[in-house]
């Protein structure tokens, strides 16, 4: 199993899908921002939903994974068409089957135990646990666009018809006990609008770029490629998932300090650690009164020290290096997570985003500088696993 240049892009071309293309928009919004907010709010209703069941982690993050890939391919279609098409299982099957073939050439280098996987998920049926969760979460992510939508066009054009569809859809998930309680408790609400604040934070924002991309959609592609790398390097099941969801929370502070470029952190010495201890202060001021108490520990974990290598030995967390994770604690009771990993994946990230800025054609000095930058810093380099420098040559 390997990840590669294809894969990585065909992810990152989710950000320049824009949504709701025939509507007045306030902003734009991408696909890869609406699947990074979904999988916030799928990470919310799980943590709710265990209250009364056991909750499959890896089917919603395989299953977000695999959504967001089908989307790659089949986001033009209009929403209504999509449901009707998926209405008839025959018509809904070769449209999957045309999908994967589009994916394949991406996917394959995965191996053929996960390509299995994205073809099974979409045969198998909607009723399970994993994608009831999925699935409210995109409905909760799509009412959240639509209410910015509703607001630029007041009087537009199927706006009433919409918005109708809207209020049937909320009903259909009130088997989830995590949609009832989002609907009772505000602060759960809250914690979904201060999340999706981010989709408003541009990265690189002082630099021209296309496609532009948002702090939330950079937050999932960290997400995903270290789930992928994680099952690359034969990482255990709680390894995996704590690495998929460090990715996807490593720069929530940020809502509270916006992104501070990596130069500006270190041109004072001190800065780094003071902005760090500024997002402690106010992650525990205004964040964690949002979520529930047992929840923190975990919040802390992907927030705080994010790009750290640890595992938990009798409830405590303990710095380790990747050689003893993976030789000595790479079981499920130890809850590990390769911070370095995911470090390494967010600077990969970053090239990335300036990589395709300049394949596009819009260039300037501080991506071309950012990403010589990032393959010096990994050229013949291994972390954890991971050969990042090998990977980077793929984009020469």
């Amino acid at each position: 199993m390997k990840v590669t240049r294809e894969l990585i892009l065909k992810l990152f071309q989710s950000a320049s899908m824009q949504r709701w293309n025939n509507k007045m928009r306030p902003i734009e919004f991408s696909e890869l921002d609406k699947q990074a907010h979904k999988m916030i709010i799928a990470y919310l209703l799980g943590r709710l939903e265990e209250r009364r069941a056991q909750v499959d982690w890896v089917e919603i993050i395989e299953g977000g994974i695999f959504e967001l890939l089908q989307r790659t391919v089949l986001t033009d279609l209009r929403p209504q068409l999509f449901y009707k098409i998926k209405a008839e299982s025959a018509k809904y099957q070769r449209l999957n089957d045309w999908a994967f073939s589009e994916l394949e050439p991406a996917l394959a280098p995965l191996g053929e135990d996960f390509c299995q996987r994205y073809r099974s998920y979409f045969q198998a049926s909607d009723d399970t646990h994993a994608k009831r969760i999925l699935s409210a979460a995109h409905f909760y992510a799509t009412r959240w666009e639509f209410k910015f939508i509703e607001q630029a066009n007041p009087q537009g054009f199927e706006i009433e018809s919409i918005k109708k569809e809207i209020i049937e859809d909320n009903q259909k998930y009130y088997d989830l006990e995590g949609m009832k309680e989002l609907m009772l408790y505000p602060r759960y609400n809250d914690f979904i609008n201060l999340s999706g604040e981010l989709r408003f934070q541009l990265r690189w924002s002082t630099i021209p770029r296309v496609p532009k991309t948002s702090v939330l959609g950079h937050m999932l592609m960290v997400a995903v490629l270290s789930y992928l790398f994680s099952l690359q390097i034969g990482a255990c099941r709680a390894r995996c998932i704590n690495n998929f969801f460090t990715g996807l929370f490593h720069d929530l502070p940020e809502v509270l300090t916006r992104d501070i470029i990596s130069p500006v952190k270190r041109s004072t010495s001190g800065l780094a650690e003071l902005i760090k201890e500024y997002e402690k202060e106010e992650m525990q001021n205004q964040v964690y009164s949002l979520l529930d108490e047992e929840w923190h520990s975990d919040i802390q974990l992907y927030t705080e020290e994010e790009f750290s290598n640890l595992v938990h030995i009798n409830g405590r967390a303990s710095r380790k290096s990747f050689e003893e994770i993976n030789s000595k604690y790479n079981t499920d009771v130890y809850r590990a997570r390769d911070g370095e990993m995911v470090k390494a994946v967010d600077e990969l990230c970053a090239f990335v985003e300036a990589y395709t800025s300049t394949e596009n054609g819009i260039s300037a000095p501080e991506l071309s500088r950012a990403m010589a930058t990032i393959k010096e810093r990994y050229l013949g380099k291994t972390v954890s696993g991971v050969d990042f420098g090998e990977l980077l040559t793929e984009f020469d």
